[in-house]
């Protein structure tokens, strides 16, 4: 089985996301999967089954610990992989959640890819969590920002969005992987998207995934189409607009999103992607 080693939203090997890829007439047992993220060890690989000279591709992505159900940062390593062997198109990809349509192209000589979501959703936190999240962050209700306030966003998968204060608060995030990661199983939190606003169109952001056996994801394009449809639902951008989010600066891998939200429907996210060293 070829495994392809992408890195999305950078240019730079070192830099983005790694993501596992694999394409294929069909899709491994479930069992195989599972193993094969483990072996690969990236916060996602994803496994596509698609038809020679067709653009409909059936995927499924997994962490070394367990199956997603979508992920962001895989879907545009892989349609970038997909733009090498089946040559640039407009891809749909059927995830769990539903349809993501996917576009490939160049961006001054490099490959670029842009997912639009499915139709996203947000909603209020459930009592109680912040109470029991924030001391395992080492925050308090006060290092919140109330310009973004705190809530539930769905674009694929569940991130409970944070918006802090301080940059200084962010960057210097620790946490306690165990206990974040059984409230957030409890919770079915995929991710926390934790942000703070560096201007009006620009975002910084960190992101623990602890329930994939990952401390932290340097680039999280799930999220990111989370976070736009956060802003879009509490006013806090006026659509259509488009937000850059810079991710993974504290891990040394940094990233590039980009994040376009319309007045309705899905989010769309951008990046380019670039293969392994």
């Amino acid at each position: 089985m070829l495994v392809q080693r992408i890195s999305a939203f950078t240019r730079d090997p070192e830099g983005g996301n790694p993501a596992g890829v694999v394409i294929g007439d069909y899709l491994p047992d479930e069992a195989t999967m599972q193993r094969v993220a483990a072996e690969v060890g990236y916060s996602e690989t994803a496994f596509l089954a698609i038809a020679p000279g067709s653009t409909v591709a059936e995927v499924r992505y997994f962490s070394p610990e367990r199956e997603v159900d979508f992920c962001g940062h895989a879907t545009i390593a892989s349609a970038v992989a997909l733009a090498d062997s089946h040559g640039p198109a407009t891809y749909e990809f059927r995830t769990r959640p539903g349809v993501v349509m996917v576009s490939t192209d160049l961006e001054e000589g490099w490959p670029v890819a842009t997912l639009t979501s499915v139709e996203p959703q947000v909603k209020p936190v459930p009592d109680g969590l912040l109470e029991k999240l924030l001391p395992l962050l080492g925050w308090s209700p006060d290092d919140l920002d109330p310009e973004l306030p705190p809530a539930l966003s769905f674009a694929g998968a569940w991130h409970l969005v944070l918006g802090l204060h301080t940059l200084g608060t962010l960057s210097a995030l620790e946490y306690d992987f165990t206990a974040v990661r059984e409230l957030m199983l409890a919770e079915n939190l995929t991710t926390l998207q934790l942000v703070h606003r560096t201007g009006p169109d620009t975002f910084r952001a960190r992101n623990p995934f602890p329930v994939g056996g990952v401390v932290e994801d340097p680039a999280t394009g799930a999220a990111a189409a989370a976070l736009g449809a956060h802003l879009r639902y509490f006013g806090i951008v006026q659509p259509p607009s488009e937000v850059l989010v810079t991710q993974g600066i504290e891990m040394g891998r940094p990233s590039m999103i980009k994040v376009n939200i319309p007045a309705e429907g899905g989010i769309s996210v951008s990046g380019n992607a670039c293969r392994m060293s």
